[in-house]
């Protein structure tokens, strides 16, 4: 197996995960960890998401066979640009970032070229509310697609036969594979994700402002405001990074969504109210509504 060494650059709460998905799929190899936060880092090393901390991230880099970058975007291509001229040929670098075309730009600029190590972007469709070490577990990512971004650079062989055995690392977890070009991966999760995250962090605030804490809306607000507010609890530092580096595309279903919601305000006492509700029920994330009772 080309992988024997990996090093996460970043123990909260996916780079935890992946540490912990990676011993519990059998991985016997050294994890060592870094992050700007000691505290998060060594909740990582106690849980035993990594095997070893490092106090250098770029000593920690250098003697890895594959690097996970994990964090904010923006420093995610910054450790890109640190790195690019630290790491060897032979090397793998990939990263969990939520956006992609900043990222590959960066990968098709230091790397997959000759004399430079490889780079794999890549995402997986897997998170939480919360942040943090803590709440990293192993099961975080069964049963979620994993998004791989293709370069447009080659790899040399050994690093592409450490990514190769990545991706089985990344199916081991539970995880189905999905290689997606950057900007259509961009647009799709502007939709599915980034557009939830401020479809509830607008309605959590809209309500904080109307109510504030009134016991009466409190006790009524029962699971359907529950999961329509629960991504609002996510923090700032998660999402800021997110919306400055897909910003033309959320915006974008941002103002499809607020021409939806004035045509629903329109038509409230119209028959063009149950024609939305109809058109809602066909997606297919919907569960399927049970079938009538049989006459007999």
């Amino acid at each position: 197996m080309a992988i024997e060494r990996i090093a996460i650059l970043g123990t909260g709460l996916l780079g935890t995960s992946v540490g912990l998905a990676l011993r519990e799929s059998g991985f016997k190899g050294s994890i060592t960890g870094w992050d700007r936060d000691p505290k998060q880092l060594q909740i990582a090393l106690e849980r035993g998401a990594v095997s070893e901390s490092a106090v250098d991230a770029l000593l920690a880099a250098k003697h890895a066979d594959l690097i996970v970058l994990s964090g904010p975007v923006f420093a995610i291509v910054g450790w890109m640009e640190q790195l690019s001229s630290a790491l060897r040929p032979g090397q793998l670098m990939t990263d969990v970032g939520s956006t992609k075309r900043k990222i590959a730009v960066a990968a098709d600029r230091w790397y997959n070229q000759a004399g430079h190590a490889g780079f794999l972007p890549g995402h997986p469709m897997a998170g939480k509310e919360v942040s943090g070490a803590a709440n990293g577990e192993a099961a975080l990512f069964k049963d979620a697609v994993w998004l791989f971004t293709p370069a447009k650079g080659e790899m040399d062989t050994r690093a592409a036969a450490t990514a190769a055995e990545w991706r089985e690392w990344v199916a081991k977890f539970g995880c189905r594979i999905m290689d997606i070009e950057a900007a259509r991966h961009d647009e799709l999760c502007a939709w599915v994700s980034h557009l939830p995250q401020m479809v509830s962090t607008a309605l959590a605030a809209l309500l904080e402002d109307k109510f504030g804490d009134a016991e009466d809306m409190r006790a009524i607000g029962g699971r359907a405001l529950r999961e329509m507010t629960r991504l609002g609890c996510s923090p700032f530092s998660m999402w800021r990074d997110i919306a400055h580096t897909n910003a033309d595309e959320i915006g974008t279903a941002i103002h499809a969504l607020e021409q939806r919601l004035t045509h629903l305000r329109e038509h409230l006492k119209t028959a063009e109210l149950r024609e939305e509700f109809e058109r809602a029920n066909q997606f297919r994330l919907c569960p399927p509504r049970p079938s009538p009772p049989e006459k007999v």
